[in-house]
């Protein structure tokens, strides 16, 4: 196949002036490298497109391709990882990865929790904070844990997002209403085990191909899986695959994160992560249909080598799953 390669190079928006923060979501040349040549492994004929812009011109000028592999994060608005899925949408060309509808729905937190809560899946007590004027509508008992509605790979979490009191709630709220310019999520805190779940195919055919529960060290940033504990992860945190059948804890999260795959119709692949509470029981934190594809440090590909899953193979399986929806040619 004649394969697209979409994908926001950090450099990119760092050389244009994006802080370090605002970037850390966005890809390496190493990472685009990789797939890259992974894609060549596979048969396939590659082509570098770029981001949403380069794509747009691209498209203009008559380029077409069989597959997009897309992992364009996007830099502005809420719906910033729809936009490329959307666009290739409107020109009928497939992509891998989620639809634009369910990539929109999971980067607002408060709405995939929503969907999940009402399909009777577990996930815990929350509510959204618009604006500083609803702090004081906050009813839940503390401790209390705070972040960006829709931010990733652990913006504006810090140790500071586990709250104890109404002042507490009221600085840590304000702050990030400030920092991020979008709404705030606030739930229980769930003090158990976290857990990421690794899922590889659509539908019927997805499975969960591992789960990794994240143990943070004592020198990490305690009570959260941080930006600055997911950038210093060597000496902060350990990485455990766990067997499911040895495990009855880890066994119900990845069975949540499957179920919560199937209800938000989630494609291709991703990560689910799961957090217990003081009793053990497992809830659903909240959804990556666009995961990180580093093939050194991030989650999923790490988790997929633990569970005896090569990169190339779980690639190969990612482009797999997304042919399905390659129409014939009339």
């Amino acid at each position: 196949m004649k394969i697209g390669l979409t994908y926001d190079l950090r450099s990119e928006y760092l050389a244009l002036g994006y802080s370090h923060e605002a970037t850390a979501e966005l890809d390496s040349e190493a990472t685009v490298s990789a797939l890259d040549r992974t894609l060549q492994a596979l048969g396939h004929q590659t082509d570098r497109i770029g981001h949403l812009r380069q794509l747009t011109t691209r498209l203009a000028a008559g380029d077409r391709w069989d597959l997009v592999f897309n992992i364009c994060e996007g830099m502005h608005g809420l719906s910033r990882e729809s936009q490329v899925p959307a666009l290739l949408e409107g020109w009928q060309i497939p992509c891998t990865f989620s639809d634009s509808f369910t990539m929109a729905v999971c980067l607002h937190k408060g709405l995939t929790k929503a969907i999940l809560e009402r399909a009777g899946l577990a996930t815990a007590a929350f509510c959204v904070v618009e604006s500083a004027a609803d702090i004081p509508k906050v009813q839940m008992p503390w401790p209390l844990f705070v972040k960006p509605v829709a931010e990733g790979t652990g913006k504006g979490v810090s140790a500071a997002s586990v709250v104890r009191s109404a002042a507490e709630l009221d600085v840590a709220c304000r702050s990030l209403l400030d920092r991020f310019h979008q709404p705030v999520l606030v739930e229980r805190f769930l003090p158990g085990r976290e857990f990421t779940v690794g899922i590889l195919g659509t539908g019927p055919a997805a499975r969960v191909i591992g789960t990794m529960e994240v143990e943070l060290l004592p020198n990490a940033e305690q009570g959260c899986y941080s930006l600055e504990n997911k950038e210093h992860w060597q000496d902060r945190v350990r990485y455990t695959l766990v067997q499911p059948d040895q495990d009855p804890e880890a066994a119900a999260a990845a069975e949540l994160a499957l179920q919560s795959w199937l209800v938000l119709n989630g494609r291709d692949a991703g990560r689910i992560d799961i957090r217990s509470d003081e009793h053990g029981r497992p809830a659903f934190i909240e959804a990556n249909p666009l995961a990180g594809l580093n093939p050194d440090y991030s989650d999923l590909p790490m988790l997929a080598t633990k569970a005896g899953l090569t990169y190339q193979q779980l690639i190969g399986g990612i482009v797999d799953s997304a042919a399905l929806r390659i129409r014939p040619t009339p």
